[in-house]
């Protein structure tokens, strides 16, 4: 047995009831810190625990906060060998929430407070509309680009490369924003869960700092963490 299926098994062996799947492709974030990583049975072990812990958390907020949105959280595990460190929010066809941790995410965090505030954050974005305002923000990026290239006369190659630039300009206009949005409360979820987000914060410590890019999709490290910290002195 490969070892990516040897964790993923230990996973399913320990709580058959959980909605775990395997899912699709995400973004990589980081390299796995394979010294620091828990032996695959703990960390499965931590999964499970936090899982179960944080989710029942996640939907009450989500139903406390929105009216009319699916709450019902889905949690769904890359397990194809290879993939990074990352976690990820989308919906399924139904609407669904779905977060997704890859099996790097689950053995590389240090503690379940990281876990936890990492699957705090990834709530968060569902319960804000993030996924909604992003594509709204794409679309309306598209028409605006496209619409300046046809009024210089573009062709048609130069006005689909015009629409497919507005779309991602406008993909990423407010993507910080939405980063620290979920922050603030992924740090609340991840309070009520009964662990401690700031001490989860520190695991943008140990990923690449993306700085302050124009147009980056995630806001400096320092500044999330401090975000978190602020927040939670305030609970």
């Amino acid at each position: 047995m490969t070892k990516s299926l040897g964790f993923i098994a230990a996973i399913f062996l320990m709580l058959l009831t959980a909605c775990v799947e395997t899912t699709v492709p995400q973004t990589p974030v980081a390299k796995p810190d394979v010294k620091a990583q828990l032996p695959e049975r703990s960390a499965a072990k931590q999964f499970v625990s936090v899982v179960n812990t944080v989710e029942p958390v996640a939907e009450r907020e989500c139903r406390a906060r929105t009216k009319g949105m699916n709450c019902d959280y889905k949690i769904v595990i890359d397990d194809r060998p290879g993939q990074p460190v990352n976690a990820a929010q989308t919906l399924d066809k139904s609407g669904r929430p779905i977060i997704i941790f890859t099996l790097a995410m689950i053995a590389d965090v240090r503690n379940a407070d990281e876990l936890a505030f990492v699957m705090g954050h990834e709530a968060a974005h569902h319960i804000a509309g993030h996924l909604e305002r992003q594509q709204r923000n794409a679309s309306t990026g598209a028409l605006v680009f496209a619409g300046l290239a046809a009024l210089a006369g573009a062709d048609a190659q130069t006005l689909q490369n015009a629409t497919d630039i507005g779309a991602q300009v406008g993909a990423r206009t407010y993507s910080k924003d939405y980063e620290l949005e979920a922050d603030v409360l992924g740090t609340v979820i991840a309070k009520k869960a009964g662990f401690d987000p700031v001490k989860g914060a520190k695991f943008f410590s140990r990923i690449p700092d993306p700085g302050d890019r124009f147009l980056g999709t995630h806001p400096p490290n320092a500044q999330r963490i401090e975000v978190v910290r602020k927040t939670a002195a305030a609970l």
